[in-house]
């Protein structure tokens, strides 16, 4: 609670805090990645696809934490500058799987050095006992949250 007894007390919120993090770690990335022509949501569909080859609009969307119209105006920049390719009918269904290009991967590549980088500068102060522990955290956390709903 705040010191008036009604809200939370922000400075000793973990809610607020990691949401802090996440946004100091979003400013970080998208300070690395602008100079490559690329956002954080570009880079994680471009990751998401190396990773999972194929994947439809939907998955990435929910991957990349966008919503399918957002990512469906991405994929079409994406594959107008050559980046990903669809096929133009869906080979069953109504999903269209997408698949990163030669050009595609490189620009990744370039863009995995740049998020790496900021992610050595985040946990840059801890151990590596510390940095396990954190990501045993964040994940109970994550499941937590998720069993919940």
């Amino acid at each position: 609670m705040s010191q008036d007894g009604a809200g939370v007390d922000l400075e000793t919120s973990l809610g607020y805090l990691l949401k802090e993090a996440s946004s100091a770690l979003r400013a970080a990335m998208e300070e690395v990645l602008r100079p490559l022509g690329m956002s954080v949501t570009h880079y994680s569909c471009l990751e998401l696809l190396a990773q999972r080859p194929g994947l439809s609009n939907s998955e990435l969307a929910r991957g990349a934490f966008v919503t399918r119209q957002t990512m469906n105006v991405l994929l079409q920049t994406l594959e107008r500058e050559g980046d990903v390719t669809r096929p133009a009918e869906a080979p069953v269904g109504k999903v269209l799987p997408t698949r990163l290009t030669p050009r595609g991967r490189r620009k990744l590549e370039k863009a995995t050095a740049a998020v790496r980088s900021v992610e050595v500068r985040m946990l840059g102060g801890l151990s590596e006992a510390e940095r396990a522990s954190a990501f045993r955290v964040l994940r109970s956390m994550v499941r937590s949250l998720r069993e919940g709903a």
